[in-house]
This record gives C-alpha cells, sequence and structure tokens, in this order.
C-alpha cells in the first residue's frame, strides 16, 4: 500500500480510501453481509481511510461500520460527514450548519458509529445561512471535547474555504473530481494547495461509467443515476463516447478502464486521496491496482487530450441538488 498526508494535518491515509456510501443506498439494493466483508478485506489489503457520513442510508450505513470499527478501530482513520437532513423516508429537509445542530449531529454519529472519536468530520454541504465562521467554530468545540479530531468541509467553494480555515484549521476538502468532473481545477484545488488542505476526490469513477461496465442507461428504482442529467438521453450517448476513449488507453497500458481513471486521480498530486466506492470485494481488488499502473507525462497529456476539462455532457446533479454545491 501507498500512503499519503492529509495535508498539514498528520493523518497520514492510504493512497486509496474506501466510500461506503454506495453500501446503504443510491446504487441498488444493499447487502450487508458483502459489504461487511468488503470493508475487512479493504482493511487486510491496507486500506485505512473509511468514508461515510449520517445521510447516508438514514444513518444505516454508520451503523454497518460499527460493526467492524468494534473489533478494528485502531486500524482505520474514520471520516463522516453532517449538514444533509432528511426524513425516515428519505426526503431531503435542508442543510443545516447550525451550531446547536453541529453538536447533535456529532453526538448522534458517534452512538450510531459505536465509538468515541471521529478522525475526520466534515460539514457536508455549506449551510448558505449561518455564517460558515458559526459552524466551523462549533465543529472546533468538538476537538476541544475529544469527539473528534480533524476537521473537513465538503463541495465548498474557495472563498469559503478560506473563511473556514481561518477560523481552524481545515484538514480536507471533499468534492466530485474525476475525469469527467474536472471541476476543483483551478481556484478550488489551488486555494487547498495554498492552505496546505488535503483534497479527497468522491466519485473519482465517474459514478460508474469510468469502469466500462455502464452500457446503458437501465438503472434500477433505488439507483441514483436515474436522476443525473448526465446518465439521460443523448447526453448519456455523448459520455459513452469519452468512455470508448478511455477503454483504448487502458488496453495499451493494460489496465482496465477503471484502473486508467483511478491511476490518472492519483497522478493529479500527492495531496490528492481519492474515495471510489465499491460494495463488493472483486470490484475494490481491481481498484487496487490503481496503484500499480505508471503514467508518464505523455500518458498523462494524451488522456487530457482525449477527455478534456468541460468534456462531459450535463449536470453531474438534478438542478435541485447544484445549487449546494461550491458555496
Amino acid at each position: 500500500m501507498q500512503y499519503r498526508r492529509l495535508g498539514k494535518s498528520s493523518l497520514v491515509v492510504s493512497a486509496l480510501g474506501l466510500g461506503c456510501m454506495g453500501m446503504s443506498q443510491s446504487y441498488g439494493t444493499p447487502d450487508d453481509a458483502e459489504s461487511l466483508a468488503t470493508i475487512n478485506h479493504a482493511i487486510d489489503r491496507g486500506i485505512t481511510m473509511l468514508d461515510t457520513a449520517d445521510m447516508y442510508g438514514g444513518g444505516t450505513n454508520e451503523e454497518l461500520l460499527s460493526q467492524v470499527l468494534g473489533k478494528r478501530r485502531n486500524e482505520v482513520v474514520l471520516a463522516t460527514k453532517f449538514g444533509n437532513m432528511r426524513q425516515p423516508d428519505g426526503r431531503f429537509l435542508g442543510v443545516n450548519g447550525r451550531p446547536e445542530y453541529v453538536q447533535q449531529a456529532c453526538e448522534a454519529s458517534l452512538k450510531r458509529l459505536k465509538i468515541s472519536t471521529i478522525d475526520l468530520f466534515y460539514l457536508h454541504r455549506v449551510d448558505t445561512g449561518v455564517p460558515i465562521e458559526e459552524t466551523v467554530g462549533a465543529m472546533a468545540r468538538l476537538i476541544d471535547q475529544g469527539k473528534v479530531r480533524y476537521l473537513g468541509l465538503s463541495e465548498a467553494g474557495a472563498k469559503t474555504i478560506r473563511r473556514a480555515h481561518a477560523t481552524y484549521p481545515i484538514a480536507a476538502l471533499q468534492s466530485e473530481y474525476s475525469l469527467w468532473t474536472r471541476d476543483p481545477e483551478g481556484e478550488i484545488l489551488a486555494t487547498c494547495r495554498e492552505l496546505g488542505i488535503g483534497f479527497v476526490p468522491y466519485s473519482p469513477l465517474g459514478r460508474g461509467i469510468l469502469t466500462g461496465q455502464v452500457k446503458n442507461a437501465e438503472f434500477g428504482p433505488k439507483d441514483f443515476r436515474r436522476m443525473s442529467p448526465r446518465f439521460q438521453g443523448d447526453n448519456f450517448q455523448k459520455n459513452l463516447a469519452l468512455v470508448t476513449r478511455v477503454e483504448q488507453i487502458a488496453s495499451e497500458k493494460r489496465c482496465t478502464p477503471a484502473q486508467l481513471a483511478l491511476s490518472w486521480v492519483l497522478a493529479q498530486g500527492e495531496d490528492i486521496v481519492p474515495i471510489p466506492g465499491t460494495k463488493r470485494r472483486t470490484y475494490l481488488d481491481q481498484n487496487l491496482g490503481a496503484l500499480d499502473v505508471s503514467l508518464n507525462a505523455s500518458d498523462l497529456r494524451r488522456i487530457d487530450e482525449a477527455i478534456p476539462r468541460g468534456a462531459a455532457v450535463g449536470a453531474r446533479y438534478p438542478d435541485e441538488y447544484m445549487n449546494r454545491l461550491g458555496v
């Protein structure tokens, strides 16, 4: 396993983490037995960073992880997120960054996870109705209480990142980043690097399309991609053409398209720790093979020419979600 440090923090984690969201929501019917086997297998293979959130499965994802953490807590860096509120039926209620809710959300996560301290506590989305200084100030008090070790933000804009970091050091920013989602390039990544904040890309495989395994848009009723503009109609067909380019280069590099896509993300900087999600051991092992793929300057230039920034067609979320990003 290769390891990387998250920004200027003391958190040293595996170069690839494991995103656990799909084990409980968004990608079909959960399979807890295989998910638990996958988490344990990930740790056995050297993965040390596990990522969850209180909203995933309405809290059931944290409860799932608790079954592993009970015996293997000291082997992992546990990251969870708060701020997105849902009703029990899954209906979104809004973003909550109020100081009193920060405390409540943390204590609820600790209870579900059955641990005493969260290693990395993210604000899942920025609450535009609450000054970020107030939210981060409340998060910092959790560190004083010993309930959290480090703070993070997710999908925040550059100005918000600066204000938050001035209130209390931010260890990591988690945002979507992949060959077909290159929005953070430029101001976001530059701000993180200037301030010494680690960058944690989620969905580095483009919600599965960059694996080359998604050839049609016939998703099940519980699959989030049914709502994504990038997976609909002409958008989807145009995006499949991008995947063909990935497949061609991957074939020449003698690796899978997923491994090429992950290797590209890893090559964007030693301060980047992607967290591809999977609920199956087979795909986990395939993803880890990306660490053995070497991309030279010529390879990176060719990939960039094949899939330039902005090449993907369609928004990455439905309109009602997009206005909560990058603020």
